[in-house]
């Protein structure tokens, strides 16, 4: 059976109306913030401290780690002051400026190859090409950032996130360059990782066709550290199938900072 014009435009529509949760990520990661630190005793880590400290290819299993890619620098912003954090840590950045920062990206290894090797997308009835398409994109995409605050720096950045998660509930507006979106709700999740404190969350946009976009982010306190985790995963996105922040990166990354 072939593909109506109309599915074309729709799956058109769905991958372009949910990239935005994979273009995310800042790839000047490696370089110091603004904050001042609270005086306290406890020094702030450093961009070279950091990078030795963050995840590296080879350590999380099922998973490429790399560089965060410059085309992903188009960082979320919001005119919600209280809920500006929420839109920070899905940009790839600490919920708050740190002394010292850097940041990789853990991508998923493809699960499973499609099958279907059509060579037009004409010749793939509808069924086979929403399959096929959800198989080739079902893998988490994690960014990974660590952020050192002087003293006891972290905690203030790590509440933050905690009550925006609860004064946004009911979502909120941003912008990503340029376009305006919509987070139509907020609700916390169970944390994977284990630390001083730890908040995660599910950011939700409406695709524009009435599907729900869950987003998945996770920040985590250890000592003046903060680890920021935010997952996408669009071919669970657009399959409506539920999915985490990948807590094998979590779980390795953690590890590492102990």
């Amino acid at each position: 059976m072939k593909r109506s014009s109309g599915v074309r435009l729709c799956a058109t529509a769905a991958v372009g109306a949910l990239s935005f949760v994979l273009v995310t990520g800042c790839s000047g990661g490696d370089s110091g913030g603004d904050a001042k630190g609270s005086g306290t005793t406890a020094k702030a880590l450093g961009a070279a401290e950091l990078k030795k400290l963050i995840i590296a290819g080879g350590e999380v299993p099922g998973f490429k780690v790399g560089a965060v890619p410059a085309t992903r620098s188009r960082a979320i912003t919001s005119d919600s002051a209280s809920c500006r954090p929420l839109a920070r840590v899905m940009s790839g950045l600490p919920p708050a400026d740190a002394a010292a920062r850097t940041d990789r990206m853990a991508t998923e290894n493809q699960k499973k190859t499609p099958t279907a090797k059509p060579t037009s997308l004409d010749d793939v009835d509808e069924g086979t090409f929403e399959e096929t398409m959800h198989k080739s994109l079902d893998r988490d995409i994690t960014t990974v950032t660590l952020a050192s605050y002087d003293g006891d720096g972290a905690e203030k950045p790590l509440a933050s996130v905690s009550t925006a998660v609860k004064d946004c509930a009911s979502g909120f507006p941003a912008q990503q360059a340029g376009t305006k979106l919509r987070f139509t709700k907020v609700a916390e999740e169970k944390a994977t990782g284990t630390g001083d404190g730890s908040v995660a969350f599910t950011a939700t946009m409406n695709s524009g066709d009435g599907d729900p976009a869950p987003a998945r982010a996770e920040v985590v306190r250890l000592g003046n550290t903060l680890s920021v985790y935010f997952t996408t995963n669009l071919g669970a996105i657009m399959a409506k199938k539920a999915y985490t922040v990948s807590p094998e990166v979590v779980k390795a990354q953690q590890a590492k900072l102990k």
